[in-house]
């Protein structure tokens, strides 16, 4: 349902057509979104003193056949003309997600959670759910943050950073992007490859992020050990 509008100035218009026009009280509170009583007051200048008249005819706002067609028939009410040049539309640029700064600590740990739970999330989706950036998530992915030793897997809802309902739509659009990049390649004879086989060198990028680094003395995993001193090491 379309909302009517008012007139900008609706006080200084009914004081114009007080004095202008012979319209009831009625049909002038109704046109300025005023109560009659309020009108009246104007007339007997108790409201409004010192207001100058908005003549709403030459502002566009108000035609004078319908003034006088109002003027002749008490019952019939004023509606606001149609605006003679049609405004374009903008369109607002969508401001970044914002963060408390008590919550942005927590970004790297939503982050390594959602490259770990949901590998179908490209990093526009990460950055839209959670308004980290491409390099954050770059570098968590290759285990070089600067913090990488401390980061675990949080779910980014726990941590206050997306809504249930923000997470679950991220999760269905990402899936229907899939969908769709599966159906172009097929239409052109091509087989896309798993994500499986796209992310973390042909690993889960949960099984990437968490192997540890191998010894090159031993061509064989190293212990945690090792790992705990090779990151103590390169800091």
């Amino acid at each position: 349902m379309a909302v009517e509008t008012k007139p900008l100035m609706p006080k200084a218009t009914a004081v114009w057509l007080i004095d202008n026009t012979t319209l009831t009280f009625e049909q002038i509170a109704e046109y300025c979104g005023l109560h009659p009583l309020e009108v009246k007051g104007i007339a007997d200048e108790d409201v409004a003193k010192g207001i100058k008249g908005q003549d709403p005819v030459s502002s566009g706002q108000l035609t004078r056949e319908a003034i006088e067609a109002a003027e002749k028939d008490p019952n019939k009410r004023l509606k606001m003309a149609a605006p003679k040049h049609k405004m374009p539309s903008v369109k607002l640029k969508k401001a970044p997600r914002y963060t408390p700064v008590s919550k942005r600590q927590d970004k790297p740990d939503a982050v390594y959670w959602l490259l770990r739970n949901h590998p179908e999330f490209g990093d526009a989706d990460i950055i839209k759910l959670i308004g980290t950036t491409k390099a954050t998530i770059q570098k968590i992915r290759e285990r070089s943050h600067w913090n990488a030793a401390a980061i675990k897997a949080v779910d980014p809802v726990t941590l206050g950073l997306c809504s249930q309902l923000e997470l679950d739509l991220a999760v269905t659009r990402a899936n229907q992007k899939r969908d769709r990049q599966v159906r172009k390649a097929e239409k052109r004879g091509e087989r896309l490859r798993p994500i499986e086989e796209t992310v973390g060198g042909g690993r889960h990028p949960a099984e990437a992020a968490e192997s540890p680094p191998r010894n090159p003395d031993e061509g064989a995993p190293a212990s945690d050990e090792y790992a705990l001193s090779a990151e103590l090491e390169q800091d």
